[in-house]
């Protein structure tokens, strides 16, 4: 296709002088990013809640499905916490491979197809008779969700005004949370019957996979990634029917074919990118570890410091905690900037972390109270796990970026969660709790030397 040669385009407004609504009988014309919310950003937005309530239902419900696997098919500490990290091992290659993908094959084709991969494997985890079949379609659902996790907030972050993206990002994080507590609630009334009745609470998590894939029919492509690729006259069709016709298509256009150029992988680790991919893996990789690590194995680690573990009030608490803070989270990304949420977030996680590995011994009343603000303000912190990373990577590597990120943060989540019971069996709470935290100053630390400010910015 020849190149368009549309002149460069004005500077583009700052973030807020945006609006949400336009008067009546006003026909200006809007930039891209900045037109109004409308209803297709909120759908674009709500689709992709599908793969964060997904995998916190998935980690919810491995947790408490093995209290009743480990026994019948005599699982030991190895096995159980192979079995916890799979699905986060699969999340490592689904989130790498297909954001690699996505950057040159389009987005919308693998948006649809990894909700059925999840669809089906959950289905089948009903049916398995030995831990190396459940560990299998657990690598598979896995993979289908860090599938999405590349292809989701990328799609938010490309089409949603900048105004409203950090928000409508971090509310994908959220529902994370939600869907950790529904299995928490629903896992542990259905493992109370006995029996198989752990077959039924890991096929249940086919019901949302199955509600997603069907209301995905009809997703667009990103007008973005089809700009980038040369196909001006399909994005200007999607932008007219999904965005609205008052948008300015042209300086659009002149400003994504400004910019229109072949990327490769290795980009990402090149002088222009390596700092934000670096940034990225780390902060990333500090926050998730001591996440997925304590909250996979929550009753054990209450068990642990005498907190009332298999306690159901104290467990219920504490998820309560996690959804306060991940509602508050949405306030935080709103109200604060991109750089002072992750370093003051850090900074409390630690301190509040610190004293659980340095006094184990201290009374509840002590550590019940630090481990609810290290609880409210992990979640809340997470949040950001969808808004930075698509606002890192230009729309090239955008994908790849955002894979990357997902990807390597689910390995060490995974390592953590693997390692998190031999741990404790073998060198105790204190170090455990005394390592996560060095995790968490280390993120505070490159936080402060490297993470970039993003809030607002026009995305290129």
């Amino acid at each position: 296709m020849p190149e368009d040669r549309t002149p460069p385009p004005p500077a583009s407004p700052p973030a807020d002088t945006a609006t949400a609504v336009r008067p009546p009988g006003d026909a200006r014309s809007d930039t891209f990013d900045d037109v109004p919310l409308n209803r297709f950003h909120l759908k674009i937005t709500a689709l992709t809640f599908g793969a964060n309530f997904s995998d916190g239902y998935q980690l919810g419900i491995i947790g408490i499905a093995l209290t009743a696997i480990a026994p019948q098919m005599h699982l030991d500490s190895w096995w159980q916490g192979l079995m916890g990290a799979s699905a986060l091992i699969g999340v490592f290659a689904g989130s790498i491979v297909i954001g690699w993908a996505a950057d040159r094959i389009g987005r919308q084709r693998l948006y649809m197809l990894d909700f059925l991969l999840i669809a089906v494997a959950s289905v089948l985890q009903f049916f398995v008779n030995g831990p190396v079949e459940l560990l299998v379609l657990r690598l598979l659902i896995g993979f289908g969700i860090g599938a999405d996790y590349a292809l989701g907030p990328t799609l938010v972050a490309e089409f949603v005004p900048r105004r409203y993206r950090g928000g409508l990002l971090a509310s994908l994080t959220c529902l994370w949370t939600v869907g950790y507590i529904a299995a928490f609630f629903f896992g542990t009334y259905l493992i109370g019957l006995g029996g198989d009745s752990w077959r039924w609470l890991l096929a249940s998590s086919a019901l949302p996979a199955i509600a997603v894939l069907l209301l995905r029919i009809g997703t667009p492509e990103s007008p973005r990634w089809l700009l980038s690729k040369g196909r001006t006259a399909e994005a200007r069709q999607v932008v007219a029917r999904f965005i609205g016709s008052h948008v300015d298509f042209d300086t659009f256009a002149a400003q994504q074919h400004a910019t229109r150029r072949a990327a490769s992988y290795r980009e990402l680790f090149g002088a222009e990118h390596w700092r934000n991919t670096a940034f990225g893996m780390i902060f990333y990789n500090c926050q998730v570890i001591p996440y997925f690590a304590i909250y996979t194995f929550l009753p054990l680690v209450l068990v642990k410091i005498q907190l009332g573990g298999g306690d159901f009030l104290s467990e219920a608490l504490l998820n309560a905690f996690l959804l306060l803070g991940g509602i508050a989270g949405l306030w935080f990304v709103a109200k604060l900037t991109r750089r002072r949420l992750t370093i003051g977030s850090f900074v409390v996680l630690a301190l509040s972390l610190a004293p659980m590995g340095l006094w184990p011994d201290a009374p509840a009343m002590v550590l019940f109270p630090l481990f609810l603000v290290f609880t409210f303000t992990m979640s809340a912190a997470t949040n950001l796990d969808q808004v930075y990373p698509p606002e890192l990577f230009p729309t090239e590597l955008r994908s790849s970026g955002v894979g990357l990120l997902n990807g390597v943060s689910r390995i060490g989540s995974a390592v953590g969660t693997f390692l998190l019971p031999v741990s404790l069996g073998s060198l105790g709470f204190a170090p455990t709790m005394v390592a996560l935290t060095v995790i968490l100053v280390i993120g505070a630390a490159v936080s402060a030397l490297w993470a970039p400010e993003t809030s607002g910015a026009a995305l290129d």
